[in-house]
């Protein structure tokens, strides 16, 4: 029998959470395959099993455990249990079969495919006309009952919680996660220890918007991702660190550490919380490059993949709230950083150009910045070159118009 330990991951980690068992108790389990996940306040992170043998779980999904605690044991003197024999293709056929052909009478609903519903519940939707996303599931796994739907007819305009009934009052608490727990202490440090400025303006996409209708499917073909926004907006940006250094650097005690490089953290939602990956020399990066990465670590940080070195390092942050419709907000300061770049909903609004009115695709820039470190010129200096980066795409060639660069200007 041999232990299998909570492994160390980092020299100021001293506990961390089991957030699932990817393998039963009981289990026989091969060497190196994954047991569970584990979350620290920095990072989740997977356990494999040193042997080959017969799983016995002893913590539990949602336990606090520190370092060197026992997770399980695996019994190595087990033997593999033999392949269970396949079942004959006859008898998982004949099942289907009975299925497919009850329900040649029942009617044509309007219920869509991602929300399950009895055939009773479908058949009054379908002839209600209703719409099934509003009405509250009571039954197993979500399944709407015809008594469900029964309710949302007799109380029209009214729908309770998932689960609950009309005027339920039901209160419920569950455990803060290592990684909650992280973001709220470093949101507060960040909010008291700052002094923490935002600054506006607005870009007009018309032309970044033009470029990916015009090479959306070339640049698909050429280098197998999507041209997406996050590329010019982080090059535009680590053109702008690079002539704004403050914006790019920090406070470390009585002395300010710049960073002739710009390490983008990208802020990216997941289920448990905000997690900000870093892209590393993104001024060294092709736009394709930074699609790429873009893609992996929005992946990983979905899929609990991310490492301590993901998050670790970044000197300037990119969060994009438009993605869940914000039109405008006031993004906090991601610590040890001493700015963070907020961008917004692409909204069409009319703008007076050349004396006319006209329609364009505007979005709101907010630039929140510690003004310990950066003045209000360098701040706004800053965020009107990333406009102008944006709006004159070109610019990001090289970072400078190629006209006046000709004319010596």
């Amino acid at each position: 029998m041999i232990e299998i330990k909570v492994p160390s991951v980092g020299e100021s980690i001293n506990e961390v959470t089991l957030l699932k068992w990817t393998k039963k108790d009981g289990d026989y389990v091969d060497r190196d395959e994954v047991l569970a996940e584990l979350e620290s306040e920095k990072a989740t992170f997977e356990v494999n099993a040193e042997k080959a043998g017969i799983l016995k779980r002893v913590a539990k999904e949602g336990d606090t455990l520190q370092i060197g605690s026992v997770l399980a044991n695996i019994d190595e003197t087990a033997e593999k249990p033999a392949a269970a024999p396949k079942a004959e293709v006859k008898q998982a056929a004949a099942p289907a079969a009975t299925v497919q052909a009850a329900p040649s009478q029942a009617p044509v609903t309007a219920v869509p495919n991602d929300i399950k519903a009895t055939p009773v519940a479908s058949a009054i939707i379908a002839d209600k006309k209703m719409d099934a996303s509003t009405i509250s599931a009571t039954g197993p796994g979500g399944k709407i009952l015809k008594h469900d739907v029964l309710d949302a007819l007799a109380h029209p305009g009214k729908k309770a919680f998932a689960g609950q009934e009309l005027f339920a009052r039901n209160v419920r608490k569950e455990k803060m996660s290592n990684l909650r727990k992280t973001i709220s202490r470093r949101l507060v440090e960040s909010k008291n220890t700052t002094a923490m400025l935002t600054t506006f303006n607005e870009v007009d996409m018309t032309r970044i918007m033009d470029i990916r209708k015009a090479n959306k499917d070339k640049f698909k073909e050429a280098h197998g991702v999507n041209l997406g926004f996050m590329s010019f907006f982080a090059k535009a940006c680590a053109i702008a660190l690079s002539e704004w250094p403050a914006v790019n650097a920090y406070i470390d005690g009585d002395e300010l550490t710049y960073h002739d490089y710009a390490d983008i953290s990208i802020a990216v939602s997941t289920p448990r919380g905000l997690t900000v990956p870093v892209i590393r020399n993104v001024e060294s990066l092709g736009m394709a490059d930074i699609e790429k990465k873009v893609i992996e670590l929005a992946g990983k940080a979905r899929d609990s993949k991310l490492t301590a070195e993901d998050l670790q390092g970044g000197t300037f942050t990119i969060t994009n709230g438009g993605v869940f419709g914000s039109l405008m907000s006031t993004p906090i300061i991601n610590l040890p950083q001493s700015a963070i770049l907020g961008m917004h909903k692409i909204q069409d609004r009319p703008m007076a150009i050349n004396g006319q009115v006209v329609i364009r695709p505007m979005m709101y820039l907010a630039l929140s910045y510690d003004h310990r470190i950066i003045d209000g010129r360098e701040s706004v200096s800053f965020l009107v070159r990333v406009k102008d980066l944006l709006e004159n795409p070109e610019l990001l060639l090289f970072g400078k118009d190629p006209v006046k660069t000709l004319l010596g200007l």
